[in-house]
């Protein structure tokens, strides 16, 4: 008895039965796992500086250290939101053209804050 659940064209391709679920599933745990000690990391920094002046959190900013993590936290929950949004979209969107739009559109609006907040911290660490 065959226990492989692909059609023959899905072997053939080398696709599973939902073709890229299992990365996607993966990711996802991945960038939680990540997120636990940056967000941590994040609040703590966050506790830190309240009170702070501009100025002593352009300092804070400034430190490639911080700034590496501060990215970091960013794209990677980013990235984790667009993965669960995709999930959310998949699973209750059944028009097929109007998944597809709202997968692509999510895709979009996460780099376009990610590199929004790229720039933004480099602007505030480096001083321009």
């Amino acid at each position: 008895m065959n226990s492989d659940l692909r059609s023959p064209l899905n072997r053939a391709r080398g696709l599973g039965s939902a073709k890229s679920g299992v990365h996607h599933f993966w990711m996802q745990r991945l960038t939680a796992v990540a997120l636990i000690p940056l967000v941590v990391w994040f609040a703590i920094s966050l506790v830190m500086l309240s009170g702070a002046d501009y100025g002593m959190a352009r300092s804070w900013l400034s430190s490639p250290f911080v700034m590496v993590l501060l990215i970091l936290t960013i794209c990677i929950g980013l990235y984790h939101g667009q993965l669960g949004m995709q999930v959310v979209i998949e699973d209750y969107v059944h028009n097929e053209g109007v998944k597809l739009a709202l997968i692509v559109a999510i895709k979009f609006i996460a780099v376009f804050f990610g590199l929004a907040a790229i720039v933004a911290s480099m602007r505030i660490g480096f001083g321009g």
